[in-house]
């Protein structure tokens, strides 16, 4: 199977070369995915020669491919990017047939690395591992990380203690291509580019718009993409999920989760909460991320317009606001245990009152989905729960009214283990420090390897389909 990324290679890549690591350790491997993708990596050796020192897999990529892109930061457009530690690796098929990317992260320099050095730190590392299992565990459309190997340089950075331990990471995706790659097209008025992006994009990931007509196939596409965009967002607010650093080479053509360098998941509910340090306006603040969205949509419908009429991207785009509400109160929903209303207005009704309780209330965000999974079926964990008196308090009986009055969604879901403890699995800031101490102080792994098991017995839990 030739790699599709060939047909565009031209336009949007450039030949990269891995570095040279002083070790290769194995910390993380998903072997979950590996089998999904037809991998046979038998041992940690397999896994640190293809991943680790990037021996290229048997009829793929000869050579790894630095993609080229541009994107706004901060909403400041910067036409000085592209992959700066990384480079796409390769390009499989799943048991379903789609099209999967391996690209990684602190692979080493390339072209487009600036003052970079192309690494990655180990906390970084394993920071994405534990973000990515999560979510994929609360059923957000996310990126997969496959391997984490510690590479055993010590790097210096102005954020972290230092020298701090290295590692290359390998990243799964449907897709790499951003919304950066159609502007950089757009910026160099390269329209021959800009065709060939879309119908590659159209043949390998949205196949239903294919038209004979670019005029028409562009529109199409672009709603697809506004479409995804809105889910993964909704999805994002339902589980209290901040991004940190939304610019639009962080957003890729399947409506996939990730580059999230500075993430949180909130504790309590708080729309100012902003995850990244360094954004002091709050640009990317948790309860900004539906308009983020909608902006940077409209960055890429701009970068578009240069092959399709403006009007008909712009009316391929209203589709975004009714997706992103389907998919919060969907998802929201889903997180709970409890069924749909018969119309969108009444879930989003409830889910006013539902979120405004949890912003009052200073309630711990994944304590509350926990106790109330399965709604009525929950009455008595949650009065069992540590923040049960919460629920007893006249400010909650609104909610509590319509939880109980929602129709359990497959309540023998509680059954389950996971739901027979009295807390849930988080990824709180404190949680993901108490990890990482272990491994900073004394290299104990035990900690994190639990606490990734109990994330995937979560993801069990709530029988999520894969995606």
């Amino acid at each position: 199977m030739t790699p599709p990324i060939l047909e565009i290679s031209s336009f949007f890549a450039d030949a990269a070369e891995p570095a040279s690591f002083p070790q290769t350790v194995l910390r993380y491997s998903n072997t979950r995915w590996a089998e999904k993708l037809g991998l046979t990596l038998s041992d940690a050796t397999a896994w640190t020669r293809h991943f680790g020192r990037f021996e290229s897999l048997p009829g793929n990529l000869e050579t790894p491919l630095a993609l080229r892109y541009h994107g706004h930061q901060f909403h400041v457009y910067n036409p000085d990017l592209g992959d700066g530690r990384g480079f796409l690796f390769a390009q499989l098929k799943d048991e379903d047939g789609r099209w999967l990317d391996l690209g990684t992260k602190g692979s080493g320099q390339t072209r487009w690395s600036r003052q970079g050095d192309g690494r990655l730190t180990l906390k970084g590392g394993v920071r994405e591992v534990l973000a990515a299992s999560y979510l994929e565990a609360l059923g957000v459309n996310t990126s997969k990380i496959f391997s984490l190997i510690e590479t055993g340089e010590d790097l210096h950075r102005k954020d972290e203690p230092s020298p701090t331990r290295s590692a290359v990471m390998v990243r799964l995706n449907h897709s790499h291509l951003r919304f950066g790659t159609f502007q950089r097209a757009a910026y160099h008025d390269d329209t021959e580019g800009m065709a060939a992006l879309i119908q590659h994009v159209i043949k390998h990931y949205y196949p239903d718009c294919a038209d004979e007509s670019l005029g028409k196939a562009a529109p199409a596409l672009f709603e697809r993409m506004s479409a995804a965009t809105a889910q993964m967002i909704g999805q994002w607010m339902a589980v209290g999920f901040v991004h940190g650093v939304m610019n639009t080479d962080n957003f890729n053509i399947t409506g996939e989760t990730f580059d999230f360098g500075p993430w949180r998941f909130l504790e309590k509910s708080d729309p100012n909460f902003t995850a990244a340090y360094f954004d002091s306006q709050g640009l990317y603040r948790f309860g900004r991320q539906p308009t983020q969205g909608l902006w940077a949509l409209q960055q890429l419908g701009g970068a578009i317009s240069l092959v399709a009429d403006a009007d008909d991207l712009s009316a391929a785009m209203k589709v975004y606001e009714p997706a992103y509400q389907e998919s919060f109160a969907a998802h929201t929903l889903a997180l709970l245990g409890i069924k749909r209303g018969e119309v969108l207005r009444d879930d989003l009704l409830f889910l006013q009152d539902f979120y405004a309780w949890m912003t009052e209330s200073d309630a711990v965000w994944p304590q509350v989905f926990f106790d109330w999974f399965g709604g009525t079926a929950s009455v008595d964990r949650a009065a069992r729960s540590p923040q049960a008196a919460l629920y007893d308090a006249e400010s909650f009986g609104k909610v509590r009214t319509q939880i109980e009055a929602r129709t359990p969604d497959r309540p023998e879901r509680l059954q389950h283990p996971y739901f027979q403890a009295d807390r849930p699995v988080d990824l709180i800031i404190d949680t993901v420090e108490a990890l990482w101490a272990p491994i900073a102080e004394h290299d104990d792994w035990g900690p994190l390897n639990a606490h990734l098991d109990h994330i995937e017995q979560a993801g069990q839990a709530y029988e999520w389909d894969s995606a």
